[in-house]
């Protein structure tokens, strides 16, 4: 399974890269390709290295501003020329999506999937791999657009909440129809 991955580039603390390998690993040994931003660094790069030294493939999705912290050995790369074909082609290349820790270019991408599958544009399963709590915000929030009226798909359409690397591949292997 091609899994795209949203994540950040920056350099973390163990708390994150910690799961983000455990995670990686898994999904190296599981045969599964990684489908991400393609940088070679933070946690990018944390999650690249678990994935190929574990047996996965990586297909990278670079942008033309950020060419130069491309990943040089990646199975395959494409370098798009903005952010909205960047996103389009990650989307594009995947089966299923996976919304790891991340700033404001992660809550980017991660809006945007799930208001594409919302409108019907796609229909991959969402993951939010939620370590340490990062997004317990971000569900609450979600929560509270559900109960009010503001998302006219259920909550649990849309996307599924995961503790854990395991819960989360777990997840999206069963919608694959994998297990």
């Amino acid at each position: 399974m091609n899994i795209c991955v949203f994540l950040s580039a920056a350099d973390l603390d163990d708390r994150y890269t910690v799961p983000a390998r455990e995670f990686a690993e898994l999904l190296g040994r599981g045969g599964h390709t990684l489908v991400w931003g393609g940088s070679e660094s933070g946690l990018m790069k944390v999650v690249a290295d678990g994935v190929q030294e574990s047996g996965g493939r990586l297909v990278g999705v670079s942008v033309d501003f950020l060419a130069a912290k491309a990943r040089t050995n990646a199975d395959e790369m494409v370098i798009a020329k903005d952010l909205a074909e960047r996103k389009a082609l990650l989307l594009e290349k995947s089966d299923a999506i996976v919304i790891m820790v991340g700033g404001t270019g992660t809550l980017d991408e991660a809006t945007e999937i799930l208001e594409l599958k919302k409108h019907g544009k796609h229909t991959k399963p969402v993951v939010l791999l939620n370590t340490a709590g990062f997004y317990d915000g971000l569900r609450q929030q979600f929560q509270r657009m559900e109960d009010e009226g503001f998302l006219p798909v259920p909550l649990t359409e849309l996307v599924f909440f995961a503790k854990d690397g395991v819960g989360a591949l777990a997840h999206l292997e069963e919608s694959a129809g994998l297990q």
